[in-house]
């Protein structure tokens, strides 16, 4: 570990739609300000996560401007002073590139980060504090960058993947592993590929450096968005901030700090700049309704339905309800997915819930705003 110590900033990607969680997930109450899974909201359990690792008044959260409101009531006191504004969106380099300034702002020098999806489940909520500890320790030491890598545990052609070295160069308690490179979403044969080699990991999209460390490889790989991001920061605090951040945001590159920044990291000449550490964490993107099916299905079941709401089942398997307000009694139907809002319903077989997207697609094509 690094001997240089620096405050924890945990920087929260929250801008996303969620539209395959229509109709629950709308503009403004998106899949991320949503009580999925569980009581809390998605972003709540993100930001209970992270305690004791990272203080409330150094959680950062990147949204929009239509969801910044509600991202406000669900984050802690501390960090509500924290929540950035994204006047346009312009992918992750982007919102994590405005981030990283403002932690320098703040911080007053360097300072470690955090990167993390509001949306994502985790059940293993001790170990995945242990290793985010890892990964923060490895990544105080200057240049290195660390993602997470979630085991495959099948093969899955939804997902980037991480492509590791065989042996790690050391362990933090963990092992941590040079990465060779980045991938797209394979098909389905080179995902077997994948998981029979055991050197591939998914790509969670959670990233620890140092600020130093982020922008310096910015600068290198995306060199018009850093020094533009340069000179927003000269006005962080002023009155001209606002309107400097809408005049320089629209012009940035729109592209993911995965294209941008690790990508040609890990093709850099030199000593490895980007290490991956496994975490069979309990991880799930939990990108549809079908999804939240498999994540909530009682092993122990018989007949595979999920009731998220008050309901019955006659003859009926593998089905997910959420008819809040209601009762849902089933006979005879089986894997379907139906959730009903006061002004939308959704029925869907379960095996088409990637599809909901496509409606929301519609419903903006015909521009039935108020159902967005």
């Amino acid at each position: 570990m690094s001997s240089e110590k620096f405050t924890v900033h945990a920087v929260i990607l929250a801008g996303g739609r969620g539209t395959r969680f229509w109709p629950r997930s709308r503009t403004r109450t998106p899949k991320q300000l949503l009580n999925i899974v569980g009581k809390d909201t998605m972003l709540q359990q993100t930001v209970a996560r992270l305690r004791p690792l990272v203080h409330p008044n150094c959680i950062w959260t990147v949204t929009n401007a239509e969801q910044a409101a509600a991202v406000r009531k669900q984050v802690p006191l501390a960090a509500r002073k924290r929540v950035l504004t994204e006047p346009v969106g312009r992918n992750t380099a982007a919102a994590i590139a405005l981030a990283s300034i403002h932690v320098r702002h703040v911080a007053g020098g360097d300072a470690l980060m955090a990167v993390l999806p509001a949306d994502h489940y985790i059940e293993l909520d001790k170990k995945y504090r242990e290793i985010v500890s890892a990964a923060l320790d490895v990544a105080s030491h200057p240049g290195r960058m660390v993602v997470l890598g979630i085991p495959p545990t099948r093969p899955e052609t939804g997902f980037g993947h991480i492509e590791r070295m065989s042996e790690p160069i050391g362990t933090e308690g963990f092992p941590v592993f040079p990465v060779l490179r980045f991938t797209e979403k394979p098909e389905l044969k080179l995902a077997q590929e994948y998981v029979a080699s055991g050197n591939y990991h998914w790509n969670a999209g959670m990233f620890f450096w140092r600020v130093s460390t982020f922008l310096e490889n910015l600068r290198e790989f995306l060199p018009k968005t850093h020094a533009a991001l340069e000179k927003l920061a000269a006005s962080i605090g002023t009155r001209s901030y606002a309107s400097k951040l809408r005049a320089i945001y629209a012009k940035l590159e729109n592209i993911s700090v995965d294209y941008a920044v690790l990508e040609p990291a890990t093709r850099a000449v030199g000593e490895p700049r980007v290490f991956v550490i496994p975490a069979d964490v309990g991880w799930s993107d939990i990108g549809s309704w079908g999804a939240v099916h498999g994540l909530l299905l009682d092993k122990n079941s018989t007949d595979g339905n999920v009731f998220l709401t008050p309901g019955y089942a006659l003859d009926a398997r593998g089905n997910l309800i959420s008819c809040p307000g209601k009762i849902a009694a089933l006979i005879g139907i089986n894997d379907l997915i139906v959730v009903d809002t006061p002004d939308a319903l959704l029925i869907c077989p379960r095996d088409r819930a990637q599809d909901v997207g496509k409606i929301v697609k519609w419903l903006e094509a015909q521009k039935l705003r108020r159902l967005l």
